[in-house]
């Protein structure tokens, strides 16, 4: 039997830094660009690259979108919030 809907969007939060970035953003296209990169990576958690690292910390992961030449770098928690620590734009 089919769901009666789509899996449930993931949660986004900003590390501390990602917030400051996120303030100092003030170009309408630039912001345009990272609202859609910020609706691609909650519905798909797992769509950017892994990054190398250890295992002591999160499994951070890149997304790129060169639409809009943004890049997240981000982490998923286990209870699929996705926590945004770097933006660029």
């Amino acid at each position: 039997m089919a769901p009666l809907h789509s899996p449930r969007r993931a949660r986004i939060a900003f590390s501390d830094s990602a917030a400051k970035q996120l303030g100092s953003i003030t170009s309408e296209a630039e912001l345009h660009a990272l609202d859609r990169a910020l609706v691609v990576v909650p519905v798909d958690p797992d769509v950017g690259e892994a990054l190398p690292g250890d295992t002591a910390g999160p499994l951070l992961r890149q997304y790129t979108d060169d639409l809009g030449r943004v890049r997240l770098l981000y982490w998923v928690t286990a209870l699929r919030t996705v926590v945004v620590a770097y933006i660029e734009v």
